[in-house]
């Protein structure tokens, strides 16, 4: 709550001080904006690379289990389902740009072309061939999204298919102690991160009006909440029909720890009470709770990767980025296998959904905004996925009954 209000804080203030119109205070926030994105940008590829091998070399050799098969399978399924629906919602509701001259910083459209194989006009076989690395060291260096992916991807699965050695023990646990790192890296940035804030809020107040910001970032949470419903309400019921179990008796049985998520905005922190629910509760077996719920912690993120997705598109087409359908799809997938490898970082989706749009040089300066809301729509995301959790965890143990 502290930490919100500060945030909140700090927005307010960096609004005031852009609207006072001193071109020297507007030239220091701009500085301290632009070292808050090059920091981000320096942490992006780490934190993208590292996050998605760790979890499927800690997770995908337990892939021969049919408990594990069955638990992939609604994963997946149901964080396509919510990335999609968040997709057509954002083309239907379809939020507006904000002004040109807010997004005139250093470093926005000219950047992207040269950073990502989405925005250049070449033929899909063109961005097809752009995925596929020929360097290993290239994409790195320029930031290439989907090339890191499938490089962190083919690494994080060959680790889990390696037989156990000392020497396969050696490189996870040094993947692992350079993850730590990172996060402690993360951990001060955002320690320091009202700051960048007050940067980010000035740097936008000194140039967009307050109506056009308040309809474009509205419409924008209407998708990202709306979303949210949907998937909680609507898809996540028809799967459970869709297995013969009643979406209301499930719902009733898991009711605290959807409440405890809603107010606590962690999957970790409810998964006691998620299996305490799950076992005594919902009457699901021990072996399979205990084995689903913390697996679906890990890596069954509905929400984040709605977030990202939409947040994602919105952030893209404000820096000039034409949404089109091999876009739009490109990205869901980027988001679905980004979520997945969320584990462990700190602020989840929001600091992931960052570390992608510095990497790809887009206007993060737009997400200085969308932060403090991020405190509401992260609540709203931690219930659905502790949800969704509980679904596939009460599938999984009916199909196996």
């Amino acid at each position: 709550m502290k930490k919100t209000l500060l945030w909140i804080g700090a927005l307010v203030v960096g609004a005031i001080l852009g609207l006072l119109g001193l071109s020297w205070l507007n030239g220091l926030m701009d500085f301290v904006a632009t070292v808050y994105t090059r920091l981000f940008q320096l942490l992006a590829v780490p934190t993208i690379v590292l996050a998605v091998i760790t979890t499927f070399a800690t997770f995908g050799s337990k892939g021969s289990g049919r408990i594990f098969g069955h638990t992939l399978i609604y994963t997946l399924l149901t964080t396509f389902t919510a990335a999609a629906i968040g997709a057509l919602l954002y083309v239907l509701i379809a939020p507006g740009n904000l002004p040109v001259e807010a997004l005139s910083a250093e470093g926005t459209q000219e950047d992207i072309s040269h950073l990502s194989p989405l925005t250049s006009h070449l033929s899909y076989y063109d961005h097809i061939l752009s995925v596929i690395p020929n360097n290993i060291i290239k994409p790195f260096l320029e930031g290439n999204v989907l090339s890191l992916l499938l490089l962190a991807f083919a690494i994080g699965i060959g680790l889990s298919k390696l037989p156990e050695s000392e020497n396969k023990a050696v490189v996870v646990k040094g993947l692992l102690g350079l993850q730590d790192l990172l996060f402690l890296l993360i951990r001060g940035l955002i320690w320091t991160l009202p700051l960048g804030i007050v940067a980010f809020s000035a740097q936008l107040s000194a140039q967009v009006s307050a109506g056009v910001v308040a309809d474009s970032i509205g419409k924008y949470v209407l998708v990202v909440l709306g979303g949210n419903v949907i998937q909680f309400f609507v898809v996540l019921p028809l799967f459970l029909l869709a297995r013969g179990l009643n979406p209301i008796h499930v719902l009733g049985r898991m009711m605290p720890a959807v409440l405890m998520a809603l107010f606590t905005k962690s999957s970790a922190a409810t998964l006691p009470v998620t299996m305490q629910s799950a076992e005594d509760r919902l009457g699901i077996r021990k072996d399979i709770a205990r084995f689903v719920l913390p697996i679906c912690t890990t890596i069954n993120m509905n929400g984040c990767a709605a977030f990202i997705l939409v947040t994602s598109l919105f952030v893209m087409q404000n820096g000039g980025t034409p949404l089109t359908l091999g876009t739009i799809l490109l990205w869901i997938l980027i988001s679905v296998v980004s979520a997945i490898g969320n584990a462990g970082v700190p602020m989840g989706c929001f600091f992931l959904t960052l570390s992608l749009m510095s990497g790809i040089g887009a206007p993060v300066v737009i997400l200085g905004i969308i932060l403090p809301i991020y405190t509401i729509i992260d609540m709203v995301e931690t219930a659905e996925n502790v949800w969704s959790d509980s679904c596939v965890c009460a599938m999984t143990d009916h199909d196996l009954k």
